[in-house]
């Protein structure tokens, strides 16, 4: 709490010395989360303040922030019985899909602005566009396409993709903060916190910030030497795994 309070005090005396015309001002509890062996999660607060002159006197802002995390490639199949056996029939390979997508809204994105508006601005989750290879051709398609829903299902029971109508409060008339939950499985890499305010159905404001999440100390050199060095990472596994196998042979044999 001691931290979440020095972050929005800080934020709201660099408000204090922004010149008017800055619509957004946005802050993170911390901009780096650090994974260890024994991360299983954490936590980080977006505070945000938006300038009253962006908004009409007589209306509501709304709020949607997306978390994009590093982009990668994911292939969804399709599955039919087959001679007693499921076997794969068809595939559609997703494109630098976001491998983290959390979509977090002060209420439900639909009742901010029309679907065409929604849509272009990609807020919410079936809002954003998923590149696919569709043959030859690479394209987006629509939210009900079986396997872009099939792709949302895998992302969301790994708790990767997720969506929260109510996950911004404001806290005051415009002064907003969302929790954004990071995840033991989340893939390291820079993530884009993208903040979008609507009024009166149209967008009124936009920001963005970064945030790393990185493996530090053993963790991290194990992670930079698989990349760099594939095949020593490969020897030294498949050696380590050998030395296990042999020393659990002369502890557990009966003579």
């Amino acid at each position: 709490m001691r931290g979440m309070a020095a972050s929005l005090l800080a934020l709201l005396l660099l408000v204090a010395g922004t010149p008017a015309r800055a619509d957004l001002v946005l802050s993170l509890s911390k901009a780096r989360v650090t994974i260890t062996s024994n991360f299983t999660g954490d936590t980080l607060v977006l505070f945000g303040v938006i300038d009253p002159g962006a908004v009409p006197p007589s209306a509501s802002p709304d709020v949607v922030v997306t978390v994009r995390g590093p982009s990668e490639s994911f292939t969804t199949w399709r599955k039919e019985r087959r001679f007693g056996l499921w076997v794969n029939v068809d595939g559609r390979s997703f494109l630098a899909a976001p491998s983290y997508l959390a979509v977090l809204a002060s209420r439900p994105p639909a009742d901010m602005a029309d679907a065409e508006t929604l849509r272009w601005e990609q807020a919410g989750l079936d809002n954003n566009r998923l590149l696919q290879r569709i043959g030859s051709d690479y394209a987006d398609v629509v939210p009900q396409d079986p396997f872009r829903q099939a792709f949302l299902r895998v992302k969301q029971a790994q708790g990767l993709y997720f969506e929260r109508p109510a996950g911004v409060e404001f806290i005051a008339p415009n002064v907003f903060r969302a929790t954004i939950p990071i995840p033991g499985t989340a893939p390291i890499g820079t993530y884009e916190v993208v903040v979008k305010t609507f009024s009166g159905g149209a967008l009124v404001g936009r920001g963005t910030l970064p945030l790393e999440v990185a493996k530090v100390d053993f963790e991290q050199t194990v992670a930079t030497t698989a990349q760099d060095h594939p095949w020593l990472y490969g020897l030294a596994t498949a050696l380590m795994a050998l030395t296990v196998g042999f020393i659990a042979n002369i502890a557990f044999r009966r003579d």
